[in-house]
Parts: structure tokens; sequence; C-alpha cells
């Protein structure tokens, strides 16, 4: 199957997963690499480069701590927004600092138990999850001061220990979160939804076929991944 380097028809508007807002603090800066990774994919692709050209000004952002953007992600697990925030709210108050910018804390959530946790709102599997969560950062099995001396496997491999995030959900940490410059989600459906309308005419590669595709966008698989997902949802996730 070999792709076709133009867009050809109007893409449908992407399902951006959406997370629960954290409050508003300022915003991380512009990734370092950005600026660089915009001007190579630009030069290596003309799909990339118009979309680039599209959306000038527009980056990756990242809020919220480690602990409380990993137990947002798994609150707001196959509920509605609105759902999901109520309980985030409650959450929060219980176990962590409410305000403008919301945190939790890991060793108030540990020191809950799973009954307690459920009077939020939340099922049991997911006060499960949370608490696993929260232990892995007490104990440091999860330890984000070692994270920059892991490469993006090894660091997917020690999210996806804990109970209630797969490896999308740690991609996705990756990628908004810790600023990884060259994460590839393949199963992502916006992904293989946009690679198919602008590459391969509208037919949806396989996952062994879309990752080697994206290896022509290495080590900026991430930046080409944001550029994509722009096409279908030109307003950017923050998570």
């Amino acid at each position: 199957m070999e792709p076709r380097r133009e867009p050809f028809v109007a893409p449908e508007p992407r399902q951006c997963p959406v997370l629960p807002p954290c409050g508003d603090p300022p915003p991380m800066n512009k990734p370092h690499y950005w600026d660089h990774a915009t001007r190579e994919l630009a030069l290596r692709d003309a799909v990339l480069a118009k979309l680039i050209g599209d959306y000038p000004g527009l980056h990756l952002v990242r809020r919220g701590d480690p602990f409380t953007t990993l137990a947002r992600a798994i609150v707001g697990q196959q509920i509605s927004v609105k759902a999901a925030q109520s309980i985030w709210d409650r959450v929060v108050k219980l176990c962590g600092n409410p305000g403008s910018a919301p945190t939790l804390d890991a060793a108030r959530v540990v020191r809950r138990r799973i009954a307690t946790l459920r009077g939020c709102g939340l099922s049991e599997r997911k006060a499960e999850y949370i608490r696993d969560l929260a232990k892995h950062f007490v104990t440091a099995r999860l330890d984000p001061a070692t994270w920059t001396s892991l490469d993006d496997e090894a660091l997917i491999e020690a999210l996806v220990d804990v109970k209630g995030i797969g490896r999308w959900t740690a991609e996705m940490f990756l990628m908004f979160h810790e600023m990884r410059a060259d994460v590839l989600p393949v199963d992502d459906i916006g992904l293989q939804r946009a690679v198919a309308i602008h590459y391969f005419d509208g037919e949806r590669p396989t996952l062994a076929a879309l990752r080697a595709f994206g290896e022509q966008w290495r080590p900026y698989r991430s930046v080409a991944t944001w550029y994509l997902w722009r096409s279908l949802d030109p307003i950017p996730v923050e998570y």
C-alpha cells in the first residue's frame, strides 16, 4: 500500500480524550526541541509543512504534577467530562488541595479506605486503581526524579505497572507531561484516522504499517502526531 503525499478530503472531527481540568497554573514553556522539530519535519513532509503553517504559535503544553495528572486520567476513563469533573472535585476535597490549581496528595490517598474513596463517586475498580497509583508514588516505585534517566520504553513499562494505566495512557503522559519528543501512539484512533486521510487515500493502515510509516518522523514523532491531531481537532488538548 503506497502512501499518497497530499491531503484529499476534509477530515472528520476527532474525538480527543478529555480530562477534567486541573486549574490554571502557568503552563510549561514551549518544549526546547519544538522549533527545530517543526523546521525539520516541514522540510521532510509536505503534509506536515502545511499543518505547521496552519497552526503557528501552538505547541504541546503541560499542566499539573505527575501524580495528579495520572490520577485525573484514571478518574476520567470511560465517563463523561461532566461526571469526571464532579467526581474529581470530591476526590481532591477528600485527599488533596482544592483551589485554582488543585492537586492530589498521594500519601493522603493511601490512607483512605476503598469504601471512602468510593463515596466520592469512584467505582470500586477506579478506587483500587487510584490507591495503587498512590502506593507507587509513596513507595517510590514511581519516582519522577529518576525518569530523566529512563528511555521512553522503560518509563512506559514503569507506568503500566500501575493498575488502570495502559500503554495508550502512558504514551499520552510521556507526550503531554514529560514532553518526550519521539512518541508514536499507534493505538490512537485519531492518529490512525489522520494518517489514513492524509497519506493513504482514506484507508486506515495496520498498526505495523503505521509504525513503519512513522519512522520518517524520528526523532520528532510526538510533534508529527500533535500536528496530525490538529488536522482533525484544531483545539489542542492539555493533560
